[in-house]
């Protein structure tokens, strides 16, 4: 029987929001300008998907490269794919944002490629049902999923070669299966092997549709690619596999596929994503169990039959698995809702489309989860979030003409775990305080910058921590795939692991023996006496005409004794400073504490000198990421010159301070690697009660942006 194949090949293209600029020069030199290169060779089609954020890198970096992919797209040789702009895990976002980010890409992308755009890549392949009339009412006629997300409703193998229909509320969408085999095939086995393959579903399905679709960067970008795919000629002999064979095998797009092939039905298709992805989404003890289960079931024969009823865990609970995800995403939504708001009550201006862009940039998806990329560890992506939602707030204050200075104060739930929080603002200065945990300030977001100074991450377990603790690395030369790899960028890293008990958040109230040591502090394995740090404080709202306190009362206990703290965090119009009070009430006289306040940093890194402490009357006590003991001073200082940022803390008396840097062990493309989060600065005391049991303290927490702003004036000053 002579064969007949159709193959899709779908490459996605993407850089997320925050990524250094020579990770996207780098990605460009390696994958995506040799594989055009190569391509432009051949006489097939592909379809290619460039995600907004690469998209508006290659027109401001590479516009050449941008405009050999607009003459491909003319010829016929490229089928443009779009999707939403800023790459949002769909899911993720409220439909009016779903519905806005696709079309103003497709808008973007019809007008810069002069073609229309009918498909959608959908982030990660993250889908639920309610996504299929999102997709519909903004014109879109087709995506593509995996062949899992078929397989989870109950369609089988034999049965995936081809595309379907899929409907919610009336609407229609063409739906095709991505071949997870031709994921793994492609680029690392021989190209022969891809043909064998196909040609095999060819004599068995006669018309078989086949799509590949994946991360171009396999093509060149993920590790030991390159030597690969283009000095090794894997990509070459790969399209001359293709051409050799196209007697039997069309090498096509989805849009000639749906004009030239039937559906073969209807198919309801329930959430999920790729198997690694549902795989990474689960709890740290259930993923173990779950790669342990699978892996001892592989070797069983029955496997194959049982696989396609095996179900990892559900994409939102990344909000769960990480709280910090959860914080950006309350965040997120809280600038979506207030959009709403200020379009309903206010005209449309300038002002208000910038805030809306910024709001989208906002919603790229790569630092909400984790998995295989290094996605929420790392910190130049959460900042990049912030960032964004920072300068859309701002915006929002722009177009409703908010006077300023001012000052302001509101308590609602403000995170989606059923308590009230406390959003404290000035026009320098946002504090987001939770009563509910500890009475903790968990964002601090300079205006200025655009900088949350609590971007942080707390250190817990992950499963591939056991590979690492092993010290089992990648043996042989080979090329693998990025999710079998085992590879360490750093010595040690089996002695760098460490787990946190609390969010690495500020305001956190500790109590020790007298003699903790800094040592025993930064090695995590320091008694805690007292049941604060995470205890629920009670909270109350002081209002002045330029004057706010949020106020946060707790009734525990250090050991057996009873203790009362209050603890006032104070904000002024206009002012670049937050000032905090502390009364503790019920000490003993005949016993000593040691009481700490914890503050933490983010965005600051270590390792650079040009961010360092510094206290007013002494020199640089040296780069961020040391490990300082002070006695008896009044002040300590981080400076950050690249930001342009300084961060001073003044105390009302003599005080001990503690620093130490907060480093993660987490998993990225290129292997495991130690990444800083955040520096933490703890000022202690040692604490006993005077005749009425009292004891209290003052703190000032300074900002100053003044280098930062100078420089942007120059700018202006340069431009004009």
């Amino acid at each position: 029987m002579t064969a007949n194949v159709r193959l899709i090949l779908l490459l996605h293209n993407h850089q997320p929001i925050g990524n250094f600029h020579d990770v996207f020069q780098q990605s460009f030199v390696d994958s995506y300008l040799p594989f055009l290169d190569v391509f432009e060779q051949y006489d097939f089609p592909i379809a290619l998907h460039t995600s907004g954020p690469l998209m508006e890198w290659l027109e401001e970096h590479q516009p050449e490269y941008v405009d050999r992919i607009a003459a491909l797209a003319q010829q016929g040789r490229i089928e443009i794919v779009g999707g939403a702009y800023y790459e949002p895990i769909l899911t993720m976002i409220p439909s009016r944002d779903r519905q806005g980010q696709i079309s103003a890409y497709r808008d973007w992308l019809q007008e810069r490629f002069a073609t229309d755009v009918r498909g959608a890549w959908i982030a990660e392949r993250v889908w639920e049902p309610s996504l299929t009339a999102d997709l519909s009412r903004v014109g879109v006629g087709y995506t593509i999923l995996d062949d899992c997300h078929f397989k989870s409703a109950g369609i089988c193998q034999d049965d995936l070669h081809g595309y379907y229909l899929t409907e919610d509320d009336g609407l229609l969408l063409s739906v095709f299966p991505g071949s997870e085999q031709l994921r793994y095939l492609i680029p690392f086995a021989d190209p022969q092997e891809t043909i064998r393959y196909l040609h095999g579903l060819g004599q068995q399905h006669p018309g078989a549709v086949v799509v590949f679709g994946d991360d171009g960067e396999k093509f060149g970008t993920w590790p030991d690619t390159r030597q690969h795919v283009y000095d090794n000629g894997w990509l070459r002999s790969f399209f001359d596999a293709l051409s050799e064979n196209s007697h039997w095998l069309s090498v096509t797009t989805p849009r000639e596929t749906l004009q030239n092939v039937a559906p073969l039905g209807t198919i309801y298709i329930p959430q999920g994503s790729y198997r690694e992805m549902t795989e990474w989404a689960l709890p740290v003890n259930q993923q173990v169990a779950y790669d342990e289960m699978r892996h001892a079931m592989e070797k069983d024969s029955r496997w194959p039959d049982i696989a396609p009823f095996v179900r990892g865990g559900f994409w939102r609970n990344f909000k769960v698995k990480y709280s910090e995800a959860n914080e950006m995403y309350a965040r997120m939504m809280m600038i979506s809702g207030r959009l709403e708001d200020v379009e309903k009550q206010w005209a449309s201006s300038e002002a208000v489309a910038a805030a809306r862009r910024e709001l989208y940039r906002a919603q790229c998806n790569c630092s909400y989860w984790h998995g295989a990329f290094g996605g929420i560890y790392l910190p130049h992506l959460r900042n990049a979030v912030y960032q964004h939602l920072i300068a859309a707030e701002n915006l929002l204050d722009q177009a409703m003409q908010k006077s300023v200075p001012r000052v302001e104060a509101m308590a609602r739930d403000l995170n989606f775990d059923g308590r009230q929080d406390v959003l404290l603002a000035n026009d320098k200065l946002i504090t987001l305080i939770n009563p509910s945990a500890g009475g903790q300030i968990y964002e601090f977001d300079i205006r200025s910058i655009c900088h949350n100074l609590l971007a942080t991450l707390q250190r817990r377990p992950e499963a591939y921590h056991r590979k690492v603790l092993s010290g089992a690395g990648q043996a042989g030369d080979h090329t693998a795939s990025i999710h079998d790899r085992v590879v360490f960028k750093q010595e040690g890293l089996e002695n760098r692991i460490q787990y946190d008990r609390y969010a690495r958040k500020s305001l956190l109230d500790h109590f020790y023996d007298v003699d903790a040591s800094l040592e025993s502090m930064v090695a995590g394995n320091v008694h805690e006496r007292g049941d604060f740090i995470n205890g629920t404080y009670e909270a109350r709202i002081r209002r002045n005409p330029d004057r706010i306190q949020v106020q946060l009362v707790r009734d525990g206990n250090v050991g057996s004794i009873p203790i009362r703290i209050t603890k006032g965090v104070t904000s002024t119009a206009g002012s670049s400073t937050l000032e905090v009070a502390y009364l503790l009430e019920g000490l003993p006289r005949e016993q000593s504490f040691l009481f700490a306040v914890e503050f933490n940093f983010s965005g600051m890194p270590a390792g650079a000198d040009d961010r360092f402490f510094y206290q007013k009357e002494s020199e640089r006590l040296g780069q961020l990421g040391t490990i300082l003991d002070l006695n008896e001073t009044n002040d300590l200082g981080l400076a950050d010159e690249w930001l342009g940022l300084t961060v001073h803390l003044q105390a009302g008396q003599p005080t001990r301070f503690w620093t130490f840097p907060v480093e993660t062990v987490s998993q990225s493309e290129g292997g495991f690697e130690l990444v800083h989060q955040s520096v933490t600065v703890l000022p202690h005391w040692i604490v006993r009660g005077d005749q009425d049991g009292r004891w209290s303290a003052t703190m000032q927490l300074e900002v100053d942006t003044s280098m930062a702003e100078s420089r942007m004036e120059a700018v202006v000053a340069t431009v004009g």
